[in-house]
């Protein structure tokens, strides 16, 4: 590997692997609840972090569009931006997980379900759901059908590719110098046009693409060297740590116009995401363990529905032979559910994705 090889390599930004198994967990932490209730178990929802799990996909979502603009701007200026190398690593980091889970949720509500003698309305045809979901269509498909747990946390993974076939091309064509301005442009005019009267259909299906576009956007304008202001400064980086803790773990900020809300989230979360891997917070996560859990934290958040399942399942035959009280019973299903799915995670890592990981290297200039 020559020199030049070596300093496009993408570096390391510290904390974020870290944060990516916060925000899955915070995702397995608001299904939990919502499953347990379903089926008249004890459950515990009655802190605010139970209810953000869809705030996590947002956060994301915003890491997401931070990391990969900001790839794609690293190979822009190197002169060495593949748009079919940047796909075939897309394809190899989410298809291999995405279809599996996707395979398993049509069998598990379609067929596992009804040999159990477990009702579960399937108002869809397995071609329907077939044409949707591997085309990338499943928040669209989430809202049609109602589907099923397993089957709706796809949703997230299509709009990063929707969002992935918009800005790879527009990239591709456009001069460096002109990237930044278009991105802001096109990102300000989908905000005004996601909340207009008429275009609710963009609301009830998630296309929350802006979030992808505010983060790299805040990428960016790291490259560009714009933002060593906000780096040096720890008020700053203390404002935003606190303001997203806030409305993570109270319910002090309430917004009844969406618009507001998703202003204060997409800027908040954009500059929280910067923070933690550039700004002055005065650490770094160097704890193996919680950086290996985000490292795996993709599948953490693919497979929780699966054991979540299985776990309650378990418990619904349990409670027919012993009795269990309710604290012990919450205790342990989150323990179970938290303990399967990372050992499923791990091993999914280790001798499954990996595979595919290592192929993206050979999609690498």
């Amino acid at each position: 590997m020559n020199p030049k090889e070596k300093t496009f390599k993408m570096k390391k930004i510290p904390n974020l692997d870290a944060l990516r198994f916060f925000l899955a967990s915070i995702v397995v932490l608001q299904h939990l609840p919502v499953l347990c209730k379903n089926q008249n178990l004890p459950y515990f929802n009655d802190s605010p972090i139970f209810n953000r799990g869809v705030d996590s996909v947002y956060i994301f979502f915003v890491l997401s569009g931070f990391l990969i603009i900001k790839s794609i701007y690293e190979e822009k200026s190197k002169g060495d931006f593949s748009i079919k190398n940047f796909y075939v690593r897309r394809v190899l980091r989410i298809f291999p997980v995405y279809y599996l889970v996707m395979i398993f949720g049509l069998f598990f509500y379609n067929y596992l379900l009804p040999a159990l003698g477990i009702p579960f309305e399937v108002n869809y045809s397995i071609p329907t759901a077939l044409a949707m979901l591997i085309f990338f269509m499943p928040n669209v498909f989430n809202v049609m059908f109602d589907p099923g747990g397993i089957l709706k946390v796809l949703w997230s993974l299509g709009i990063e590719e929707q969002f992935y076939l918009i800005v790879a091309p527009l990239m591709y064509f456009l001069t460096k110098k002109h990237i930044l301005r278009t991105l802001i442009i096109l990102a300000s005019i989908y905000f005004i046009i996601f909340h207009l009267p008429f275009t609710q259909f963009l609301r009830d299906y998630e296309f929350m693409y802006f979030f992808l576009f505010f983060g790299g956007i805040i990428a960016i304008l790291e490259e560009k060297k714009k933002m060593e202001l906000f780096k040096k400064s720890k008020i700053f980086a203390y404002v935003i740590i606190l303001l997203t803790l806030l409305y993570f773990f109270t319910n002090i900020f309430y917004f009844e116009n969406v618009l507001f809300k998703n202003l204060f989230t997409s800027s908040v979360f954009s500059f929280f995401v910067f923070v933690l891997g550039y700004g002055n917070i005065g650490f770094v996560v160097k704890n193996k363990a919680l950086n290996y859990l985000g490292k795996i934290s993709y599948g953490i958040y693919m497979y929780h529905v699966i054991f979540l399942n299985f776990v309650v399942f378990l418990f619904l035959k349990l409670k027919e032979k012993i009795t269990l009280g309710d604290l012990t019973t919450i205790i342990l299903i989150n323990i179970l559910t938290f303990g399967f799915t990372i050992l499923a995670s791990h091993i999914s890592f280790k001798y499954y994705e990996s595979f595919f990981l290592k192929l993206k290297n050979k999609f690498r200039k």
